[in-house]
């Protein structure tokens, strides 16, 4: 087993979300439910962006520039200094429920899940924002979305609805971004952490952050382990992502929820791993 590296204290109560923002040179990811997203730059300075409420996701806005930031409810854009927000897509979840992570399709969507505040089970669903606006169901039934990845050919997508303990595969229509054909793709095993967010590689490995399992697990193409990279006294690894500009550096974040003041003390920080293979590039929303 490898180990990742901290890069920073603990400056996150509920780290998520890490997106590589290539044109800024920076890491984005979110403090979810502090309502704010927090930039890394290439000197390793901090800053935190205010959101209006909790946040899930942020991503790049390829047509309009600024970025797409996921709300407690809505989609909203942004501008490239992370302030200004404009509505996207509102009302996607009503009370009771939150959004919880997403992610762009290769055709310029942006993919959002949520789930019930408390998990309950089926609680929550994943949505299809389109370019224009429009949004449209993908998945019902879903209790805590998280992980979502599609393949470099654009004809797969990998999702993980936590509780299920595994990642599925999805067939995807190229033309139109529907999605069919679900099935297991690897089942996580002997792991006292389940399956929270997702990476993939160039290869069409998949890397998946083990939320109570204090790791990292690096899955082949094909569903088979390859490597469980630990994550120093951190044992709520929420997600991962790709940067740099070799795309070769593993982004780890972590999260304190749920611990005391004196738990952990280390959870909550950023972490980073080179690795031997490049990241599949970012994918943008293209409204």
């Amino acid at each position: 087993m490898t180990a990742a590296e901290r890069l920073t204290d603990s400056i996150t109560f509920h780290g998520e979300g890490p997106f590589w923002d290539a044109e800024g040179d920076r890491l984005l990811f979110v403090d979810m439910l502090a309502g704010a997203v927090v930039s890394r730059d290439a000197a390793g300075r901090i800053a935190r962006h205010a959101v209006p409420s909790s946040v899930a996701a942020v991503v790049r806005r390829r047509a309009s520039g600024g970025f797409v930031v996921a709300t407690e409810r809505d989609l909203l854009a942004a501008d490239d200094d992370l302030v200004g927000f404009a509505p996207i897509a509102t009302g996607l979840v009503g009370d009771g429920v939150r959004l919880n992570e997403g992610g762009c399709d290769p055709l310029g969507a942006f993919l959002i899940g949520s789930m019930a505040y408390g998990g309950t089970p089926a609680g929550g669903s994943l949505q299809r924002v389109a370019p224009d606006g429009s949004v449209t169901p993908v998945l019902d039934g879903v209790t805590v979305s998280n992980g979502l990845q599609f393949s470099t050919d654009g004809r797969a997508a990998f999702y993980i609805d936590s509780p299920t303990g595994r990642i599925d595969r999805f067939d995807v229509d190229p033309a139109t971004g529907a999605w069919s054909g679900r099935r297991t793709h690897v089942e996580i095993e002997d792991t006292p952490g389940g399956p929270d967010g997702l990476a993939i590689d160039v290869d069409g490995g998949l890397w998946v952050a083990l939320y109570g399992g204090g790791a990292v697990r690096h899955y082949d193409a094909a569903g088979a382990l390859v490597d469980e990279i630990a994550v120093p006294g951190a044992t709520k690894v929420t997600a991962c992502a790709f940067g740099e500009a070799d795309l070769r550096t593993l982004y780890i974040t972590t999260s304190r929820e749920d611990l005391a003041d004196d738990e952990e003390p280390l959870a909550g920080s950023l972490y980073a791993i080179r690795t031997d293979v490049a990241g599949a590039p970012p994918l943008a929303f293209a409204g």
